[in-house]
């Protein structure tokens, strides 16, 4: 008899549980994982002495950790030196759902939400290895035309590190759901896709003659940018199959 290997997730708990439309939330580690690596910015939700705090900060994933990175001036970042616990939250708008009553107006979309302690990544070689990885993650090769990092560059940013203790993807896809007694309504009903398209490239005025742009293979001006990031997320670190 042959076995079904068993899918990867993470562990059901009240603080990730789906309460609402349950139907739309998936545990397991690749569906997850995929919101996290179609988006680029997240917001890192977090308390210090009572306050409730919400910082958006870009964001990558290693495996089932994820980091982030910013100024040693941040209060986010000295709040998570000792260990603070965290809720890092991905989100992408899919579509405009347009229904026959306001009530069943509503949105296309996917999220995650990751639970965890945040802390910082402690060591010079450790900060530089991580930095150069948000690079790589990103631009895949760009690190080889780059001026390395500096001391100065390495003292003044902080990194976090924050394994992933359990976390929930959560999907909406389809048209919209009308009542079946306002089907005669004439107003029309349907869904308005959405979007993030990378544009034409910009380039510095200090450029010189012939400047060759490195690393940026996957970021096509007119390419969605969730299908950008999906690739290179592939090319850094694919998915077991």
């Amino acid at each position: 008899m042959t076995q079904t290997p068993s899918v990867a997730a993470y562990p059901v708990e009240p603080r990730n549980r789906a309460r609402r439309k349950h139907e739309r939330a998936s545990y397991d580690h690749a569906s997850v994982h995929a919101v996290l690596d179609a988006g680029m910015m997240a917001h890192v939700s977090y308390v210090i002495d009572g306050q409730p705090y919400a910082t958006p900060t870009i964001h990558w994933r290693e495996g089932t950790r994820l980091y982030w990175h910013g100024s040693s001036a941040s209060r986010m970042l000295r709040a998570q030196a000792g260990g603070l616990p965290v809720c890092v939250t991905v989100a992408m708008l899919d579509g405009l759902v347009m229904a026959r009553t306001g009530m069943n107006h509503s949105a296309n979309y996917r999220s995650a939400m990751c639970f965890g302690t945040a802390a910082l990544v402690e060591g010079d070689a450790e900060k530089r290895h991580a930095l150069l990885a948000m690079i790589d993650r990103f631009f895949p090769g760009r690190n080889e035309t780059l001026r390395g990092f500096s001391e100065q560059d390495v003292k003044a940013t902080k990194v976090v590190g924050m394994e992933i203790e359990t976390a929930v993807a959560k999907v909406r896809t389809g048209l919209n759901g009308d009542e079946p007694e306002d089907l005669a309504n004439p107003t029309w009903a349907g869904v308005i896709p959405v979007t993030q398209v990378i544009g034409e490239r910009v380039p510095c005025p200090h450029n010189g003659a012939g400047a060759v742009p490195s690393g940026l293979a996957a970021w096509a001006p007119g390419r969605p940018f969730d299908e950008a990031m999906a690739e290179l997320a592939r090319l850094y670190e694919p998915e077991p199959a």
